[in-house]
């Protein structure tokens, strides 16, 4: 761990000669954990690939899952693939042997990936609750109002939404000074760390973060509860109890993956807002959560609590091992 301690140390004296680098210092305090943070990362960071990738195939060569709801948790999963690969390289880099060098144009498009990746992401929660909505609450118009055509919109609109958000971003960085330190007390090129560097007027960069955030997790949130709140009212109207338990059965994997999704955001966002006195490693950790956890965890929640992802996961593996057998004998 010497060895990983001495590059954080050495590098940040380097980028300070040369205004086009900058350093990732990693977690601070925490430099002698690097190697064992490491650990959960990886984990992580493969279940991320391994389960995402389940899902894409999963669904692409089943005929009946061709569904809206699981379309759109095929963008969930393509955007979290892309997310990882936003940043679990160059934090294990980090981690492993204190690779924090980046370039100011890297960093400015790492941030700009992973800030667009997180709100397009806001954006499929929002259309997957839509779906929930009008699968309870309008069945029998589900199939006119949710078509392919209109499934392909939301995903473009999705897409369109977080490039456009976070265009500004690149701008408003670059029009920065850094006149001092250009060691990013981060593992990632997160906006306002990078923010906090500047020597000039950041007023504006600060207002865009914030307006930003309230236009993605404000709205997304507030339209979320709006829709469970009109289903809670539509499924409670209903006689049957086992109509009731069957018709909030098809949301439990939805709600499950917004509080994955939106308690680690929240909490990140208001303890780099007002959380003046939490240690900065609870800063970052929380920030690191808040990207790793999410996208690891949604495909095994869908995984487990959707019957046809998992009898089609179960045929997938059980036809594996009837191949391995017959190549045996």
């Amino acid at each position: 761990m010497s060895i990983t301690t001495g590059q954080t140390m050495d590098a940040p004296n380097h980028t300070d000669l040369d205004p086009s680098i900058f350093f990732l210092l990693g977690i601070p305090g925490l430099e002698q954990f690097h190697m064992w943070l490491s650990l959960p990362v990886c984990c992580l960071g493969t279940a991320t690939i391994m389960g995402n990738i389940t899902i894409l195939v999963v669904v692409a060569t089943e005929p009946t899952l061709h569904k809206p709801v699981y379309l759109f948790l095929c963008m969930l999963s393509t955007i979290d693939l892309a997310a990882s690969f936003s940043t679990v390289p160059k934090l294990l880099a980090i981690l492993w042997c204190g690779a924090g060098h980046i370039s100011a144009s890297a960093c400015l498009a790492q941030m700009f990936f992973i800030h667009a990746f997180c709100m397009m992401e806001s954006t499929v929660l929002l259309a997957m609750a839509f779906d929930r909505y009008v699968a309870i609450c309008h069945p029998l118009r589900y199939s006119t109002i949710l078509t392919d055509t209109i499934i392909a919109r939301i995903g473009v609109v999705a897409m369109m939404r977080g490039s456009l958000l976070m265009l500004p971003c690149p701008f408003l960085i670059g029009r920065l000074s850094f006149c001092q330190s250009h060691v990013i007390p981060h593992t990632y090129c997160e906006h306002m760390a990078v923010v906090k560097l500047a020597c000039g007027d950041t007023r504006p960069n600060r207002v865009y973060g914030l307006t930003a955030a309230l236009l993605v997790i404000g709205v997304d949130l507030f339209c979320i509860g709006l829709s469970y709140a009109l289903i809670a009212q539509a499924v409670f109207r209903l006689s049957s109890q086992e109509a009731r338990s069957k018709a909030l059965g098809t949301c439990g994997s939805h709600v499950c993956v917004i509080l994955i999704s939106y308690t680690p955001a929240l909490f990140s966002f208001f303890t780099h807002r007002f959380g003046h006195h939490v240690p900065l490693h609870i800063h970052i950790l929380l920030a690191n959560v808040y990207l790793l956890f999410p996208p690891a965890l949604n495909p095994v929640v869908y995984g487990v609590k959707t019957r046809e992802i998992r009898e089609r996961v179960a045929k997938v593996f059980q036809w594996g091992q009837g191949t391995r057998l017959k190549i045996s004998k």
